[in-house]
């Protein structure tokens, strides 16, 4: 699937105001790296999304996704999942699809957004915001609370 960018300083906040920001000293990030990953594969599994295996590992603000899984869309997911942190900036998902299928679209909500506008945009029309949300599942909880910079998986009808 390849790189993703992100906006680093929006997103869930799962980081200790400590690990939001690598830290420049080599030594310290050695420390501070894992407990990112590891809070990045936790973030993964609250949210209940689906994989054979995988394993998050972390480089400043990059982080890498590899394993497998499934479909298409449970890489996207996890992706997004990730992605969509504070603190994170690019994601390098190398995930194996077992069922592939096309890659997704994605979409950065802008300022005065809402997903009936961005579905009457992407679909030409507004009451299509529904596949929107469920291609969101389970990062978004609401159809009414996506915010300024976050990345959405815009699927093909």
């Amino acid at each position: 699937m390849g790189l993703l960018s992100f906006f680093k300083g929006v997103g869930e906040k799962i980081f200790h105001k400590e690990q939001t920001a690598p830290p420049a000293d080599p030594v310290q990030a050695e420390k501070v790296e894992p407990v990112r990953a590891q809070a990045l594969l936790d973030h993964v599994k609250q949210l209940g999304l689906s994989y054979n295996s995988l394993t998050v590992k972390t480089k400043g603000d990059t982080v890498t996704l590899t394993g497998s899984v499934k479909s298409q869309e449970d890489s996207e997911k996890i992706a997004l999942a990730v992605g969509n942190v504070e603190g994170v900036s690019a994601v390098d998902n190398q995930l194996q699809v077992d069922e592939p299928t096309p890659e997704g679209k994605y979409y950065t909500v802008k300022s005065g957004d809402s997903l009936s506008k961005i579905a009457k945009e992407v679909y030409g029309d507004p009451m299509k915001y529904g596949v929107i949300f469920e291609a969101n599942k389970p990062m978004l909880k609401d159809p009414d609370l996506i915010y300024p910079d976050q990345v959405l998986r815009i699927p093909t009808l």
